[in-house]
């Protein structure tokens, strides 16, 4: 049975290599939220909050997390007995899918790890090699962005993703269509349109475009059926998908083509799985959105991309492209426009934890 002794929360602030933009913010750094669940046998799990220090891209953040995990979570987990993370019962606790994530994270570590087995496999992947991608933020010049682009492409990423908003879009795909015809490319717009755009973002799909991700307002699935009735280029949902409800009802009203499933933001891998396993059924492809993570977080998000209907390169892709230093040993490298997951057991990579910790019993 699985239980738990002890929860120890490690919060630390990592600066980015590089400023990452989209049209709504500038991040530097992040703050970072690792749970870190021990059983009586002393096995280890680990967890990442990826919530952000804002709430610009949903409504938790970093203390909220921490709030809820120290407050909520934690004491209706911490008598929990359970012979498999599924059965893991967070429902007395709404939404807070991020701060439910971080603690299921763990749990599935965990038990992947009592199992002696890589979590890869323990969640039902079918291989540990994981095709990648790259996303690059809004860029200060058109030179910047295509030397990033081709330096990405050197480095063997399959496919680019491009954060677009209202005047700097049409022009932008112009130039790096010029310079990248064949590349597999695709936009994420934060949701920075509206319908009042319709005639504007019908001009996308000139540029073969893989996918335009969340174009609509973050809580839309109604205006995003009329856009994708419109245009040819697929519509991605990411910011309007938090649960299995929001699938059914996107699928249901053709609201897109493609959907993006981000661990924290559905509430961890057991959510992840059932939404990926209703997509498939209903023959919508997934893809494995990146939120910045560290270690933990990606090599999550990976493991979870090996599942078989995840059709697109992932976005999580090297620690280096993000970190001066991760916190993973080794880090997460890319070869060859591929990732691939260790064997060893639960997430597979070692931690080099030095942040203050806070100790819950």
């Amino acid at each position: 049975m699985l239980a738990f002794e002890k929860l120890l929360i490690h919060r630390f602030k990592m600066p980015l290599k590089h400023p990452f933009s989209n049209n709504i913010t500038t991040i530097e750094e992040k703050d970072i939220l690792i749970i870190e669940l021990i059983d009586a046998y002393g096995i280890r799990g680990y967890g990442e909050s990826v919530a952000f220090a804002s709430p610009w891209y949903t409504e938790e953040t970093t203390d909220t997390v921490q709030y809820m995990i120290e407050h909520h979570l934690w004491p209706l987990i911490k008598h929990q007995q359970m012979k498999h993370p599924s059965e893991l019962q967070l429902q007395q606790v709404r939404r807070n899918h991020m701060a439910k994530a971080a603690i299921e994270g763990a749990v599935w570590d965990l038990f992947a790890k009592r199992q002696k087995k890589p979590l890869y496999h323990t969640i039902g992947g079918i291989t540990n090699k994981i095709p990648v991608g790259a996303a690059i933020g809004i860029q200060s010049d058109e030179y910047q962005l295509l030397t990033k682009i081709q330096q990405l492409l050197d480095e063997g990423y399959q496919r680019i993703k491009l954060k677009i908003k209202p005047n700097q879009d049409l022009h932008i795909l112009e130039k790096v269509r010029e310079h990248f015809p064949d590349t597999p490319l695709m936009v994420d717009a934060n949701a920075a349109y509206t319908l009042k755009d319709i005639e504007h973002l019908k001009q996308l799909d000139q540029y073969n475009l893989m996918m335009i991700e969340q174009p609509l307002a973050h809580d839309d699935l109604i205006d995003h059926a009329e856009l994708q009735a419109q245009i040819h280029t697929p519509i991605c949902l990411d910011e309007s998908i938090n649960t299995l409800a929001d699938v059914k009802a996107a699928i249901a009203l053709k609201s897109c083509k493609v959907i993006s499933i981000k661990l924290a933001k559905v509430g961890g891998i057991t959510n992840a799985i059932a939404i990926h396993d209703y997509c498939e059924h209903h023959h919508i492809p997934v893809w494995c959105g990146g939120m910045l993570e560290a270690g933990v977080g990606r090599a999550q998000s990976l493991a979870l991309a090996t599942l078989p209907n995840f059709q697109f390169p992932a976005d999580p892709g090297a620690s280096n492209r993000y970190w001066h230093k991760d916190i993973i040993t080794p880090e997460v490298e890319v070869h060859d426009g591929y990732v691939t997951l260790p064997d060893q057991p639960g997430i597979g990579y070692e931690l080099n934890l030095s942040a203050p910790q806070k100790v819950l019993i």
